[in-house]
């Protein structure tokens, strides 16, 4: 049955991921991510069914656009296969159980945010607010079907606990935490305190590590320099994720 959840979460992550392309191109630009139809950037032609085949299509057109040539961006087909692996992760973790939903939800804004602060360094609010109205429904159902009504009060200490923790950083070095970033914990805090609050303070402190670690290599390798801004949602997401896929293994050992 796991094998089963994982193969479908698999292929529905690569269809799920095709939809990110198109969120992570237009939520930044403020336009719907329902209409138009997508289109080629370059000659504006609308891409067809057969074109939008996740991974296959970008690779049996060479990375070029049916009509004009022009290239097409390896961030495509990449978001869709992480999207994938993502999902079938998730799938594997949660199996058949009725969290499995909501998670999901969670990882493919987790996905989305992440690629759209790395361009643009932004967290957009529109991402957020849907990760919160679509999970935050799949969390009661949970709750009140196969786990219990006191997960969701865990889930709202999870969201006060992530937004406080950063709030007071913000506060203290806002240069270094933008307010995106602090409501994208408090988001962070309402699925992983669904779980356990131990795995919200995880998932933070995970994160934190990952950016000390990942800044120095920036700059070591010099893609970055000490006074440029980096990107501190990527971080965090990929901090949450290990929570929600080993924080239970992480937090047995950390208590002996």
């Amino acid at each position: 049955m796991t094998a089963l959840v994982a193969t479908g979460c698999a292929v529905l992550g690569l269809l799920v991921g095709s939809f990110l392309n198109v969120v992570i191109h237009r939520v930044p630009r403020k336009a719907s991510v329902v209409t138009p139809r997508s289109a080629c950037p370059g000659c504006d032609t609308p891409i067809a069914g057969r074109d939008n085949v996740p991974v296959v299509s970008w690779l049996l057109l060479k990375r070029r656009c049916r009509h004009c040539q022009a290239p097409i961006s390896g961030r495509y087909p990449a978001v869709e296969v992480l999207t994938g692996v993502t999902f079938a992760a998730v799938g594997v973790r949660f199996g058949a159980d009725v969290l499995l939903p909501a998670f999901l939800v969670l990882t493919a804004s987790l996905v989305a945010i992440s690629a759209i602060d790395l361009e643009h360094y932004i967290v957009p609010n529109r991402i957020l607010l849907w990760t919160t109205y679509l999970g935050g429904p799949l969390l009661v159902l949970a709750a009140l079907t196969q786990h219990e009504p006191r997960d969701l009060v865990q889930a709202a200490v999870g969201a006060v606990v992530g937004f406080v923790l950063l709030l007071v950083i913000n506060l203290v070095y806002p240069r270094g935490m933008g307010m995106g970033d602090v409501k994208l914990a408090a988001v962070l805090g309402l699925f992983l305190g669904f779980l356990d609050v131990g795995h919200v303070l995880l998932g933070l402190f995970l994160g934190f590590l990952l950016g000390a670690v990942g800044g120095l290599l920036l700059i070591a390798t010099g893609v970055r320099s000490r006074s440029d801004h980096i990107p501190f949602a990527p971080f965090l997401a990929g901090g949450a994720y290990i929570a929600v896929l080993v924080g239970q293994p992480i937090l047995d050992w950390y208590a002996g």
